[in-house]
């Protein structure tokens, strides 16, 4: 069983205000939390996206897979770029997603987005799919294909992945822009062509033949090439002008599945953890301990991303498929599933990476991103989240934005909870929109608010706090003397003053007990001692000080060399 050791950190300098018990807010209902477990087999560190059932808050939240490029065999992104890529249509927080081909990058497993089918599933693998309300399914899914012409139906053995001698596959723009070269082989255009809906009678006539492959994808359409034998087939049945039907079989339906990508092995059913899934994954992917990604939903529909660090030693060891399981109940999840292991695994928000991928030089670029999209107004972290009236510290950098047309409020309320109307519904087309506000009356805690109603009478809201407090200035590097540190700083009013001693990577050293101070300049002493009164080692350290006035808390820090003497 793992004992969970310590709570969850911030976002590397982008948030004013330490998480809580609830996770970092990174959106409206979307939080990250970091956390450190310690096992017998060393340290382990987790991250968890925490978001809404998908289609909640009146559709403003969607989970889906997302391709590299955009097509099957278009290359391959880090998962930061691409959501970077999908910037423009929504604000994004994910995981990477299936295993994926070494050869022409392909993902392994089945892909489907907006109820269209885009590549087949792996009948021996678990399947992960979000209906249309919202609901998480993890099943062994199995694909069979048809098609006819002028004979009878014949099978199609694939779908968007290269055919082996003596196959059918159907090609759509998803693949990529050509089908591939094959010597000997025949192709049937079909164009237009319908969307690739599941289970349903596909029809279109065909429009042009061809031979040997390498033909265009046309941008609405799609190809049938066949290999070996069944390329004479295909010529006799399937000439110029000929009605063709297709239909792409899932079995289960997954009727009203919205989007889907491959994963496995299933990690929890009902609540409690699989051991033993049965899927075909050797007993080196199951069972070493490394770094793993898994996908699950609460009993309320909301939906956790979670990925483990591993291949570490000192920092995190990483989990087995069955630790994994375990965690994934402990933190709530009715269903789970795991999706690629191993140096691929990666989490991050609007482009930026949350965790400490195993891949040397950091993240490594994979097919698939499984992301949490969401449409509704996003303003980022403020760059100052205590502005202190000093020079640059006086002026804040306001911003938001939409991912659709909207009618826009934008204001700054102020410690006295009226509002400064910055923008009052104001149309705007998609983008990003910003303002410099340096007018600050009050001192306390203000906040950024942003209300979007956008073109589907969608509304949503996005509030950022920081603080105008002027009572803490002017702190400087310590003045050190005989192994001690005075802390020198300037209070505009009366105040108690806390000071902690940190490490650079916020690790406490020493706290000095409050005193309260008058205004003017002041300074607090750290003996250079630890808690139990042996000396601190020399070295770097950060000098953090809290002050408590009548206009609130604020804090400041500053680094420091400490020598240790004596």
């Amino acid at each position: 069983m793992l004992r969970r050791f310590s709570t969850l950190v911030v976002l590397a300098a982008a948030f004013a205000a330490p998480a809580h018990a609830q996770g970092t807010p990174l959106l409206p209902g979307l939080t990250y939390e970091k956390t450190v477990e310690f096992t017998p087999h060393g340290a382990v560190v987790l991250h968890v996206l925490t978001a809404p059932r998908p289609g909640d808050q009146n559709g403003l939240y969607q989970l889906a897979p997302v391709l590299a490029r955009g097509t099957m065999v278009g290359g391959r992104e880090k998962v930061t770029q691409m959501e970077k890529d999908v910037s423009a249509q929504a604000t994004v927080a994910g995981i990477n997603g299936d295993l994926f081909s070494a050869t022409d990058g392909h993902p392994a497993g089945v892909f489907m987005s907006g109820g269209v089918l885009e590549h087949p599933p792996v009948g021996t693998r678990s399947s992960i799919g979000v209906d249309a309300a919202g609901a998480l399914h993890v099943d062994r899914v199995k694909f069979f294909g048809t098609w006819r012409g002028t004979g009878q139906r014949r099978p199609l053995n694939g779908f968007n992945q290269v055919p082996t001698q003596g196959e059918v596959v159907l090609f759509t723009p998803a693949y990529g822009a050509k089908v591939p070269a094959i010597p000997g082989s025949a192709e049937a255009v079909l164009d237009p062509f319908p969307a690739t809906t599941p289970n349903v009678d596909l029809s279109a006539a065909v429009s042009a033949v061809g031979a040997n492959g390498g033909e265009t994808i046309p941008a609405g359409g799609a190809i049938l090439q066949a290999t070996g034998s069944l390329a004479a087939a295909l010529k006799a049945e399937a000439p110029l002008g000929t009605p063709i039907t297709t239909r792409l079989i899932l079995q289960p339906a997954w009727t009203g599945m919205v989007s889907a990508l491959g994963g496995g092995p299933i990690l929890v059913r009902n609540s409690a953890a699989i051991f033993r899934s049965g899927e075909d994954f050797t007993n080196d992917q199951i069972a070493a301990r490394s770094p793993r990604a898994g996908i699950g939903q609460l009993a309320d529909g909301r939906i956790i991303l979670v990925a483990v660090d591993g291949d570490q030693p000192g920092y995190s060891v990483g989990l087995t498929s069955f630790e994994l399981a375990q965690t994934m109940v402990r933190l709530g999840a009715v269903t789970a599933s795991a999706v690629e292991s191993g140096p691929d695994v990666t989490v991050a928000f609007d482009g930026q990476l949350l965790n400490k991928p195993s891949n040397p030089g950091s993240e490594r670029a994979v097919k698939e991103a499984l992301l949490v999209q969401y449409f509704g107004v996003y303003a980022p972290p403020l760059p100052l989240p205590l502005l202190t009236g000093e020079a640059g510290k006086t002026q804040e950098q306001l911003s938001y934005k939409i991912v659709r047309p909207s009618l826009v409020t934008a204001e700054l309320i102020g410690p006295d909870l009226q509002p400064r109307v910055l923008e009052a519904g104001v149309q705007h087309d998609p983008g990003s929109y910003s303002f410099t506000y340096s007018t600050f009356d009050q001192e306390g805690t203000w906040h950024w608010n942003v209300t979007a109603t956008d073109d589907l009478k969608r509304t949503s809201t996005i509030d950022r706090a920081f603080r105008y407090d002027t009572t803490l200035r002017g702190l400087s590097a310590p003045k050190l003397a005989r192994g001690t540190a005075a802390i020198r700083f300037t209070l505009s009013r009366p105040a108690t003053v806390k000071l902690r001693i940190e490490t650079p990577t916020g690790v406490l050293v020493r706290e000095v007990a409050p005193v309260s101070l008058q205004a003017g300049a002041q300074s607090v002493v750290w003996d250079g001692r630890l808690p139990h009164g042996t000396r601190a080692y020399g070295g770097s350290y950060v000098a953090h000080v809290f002050v408590t006035s009548s206009v609130g808390t604020s804090d400041l820090s500053v680094p420091f060399s400490f020598r240790r003497t004596g």
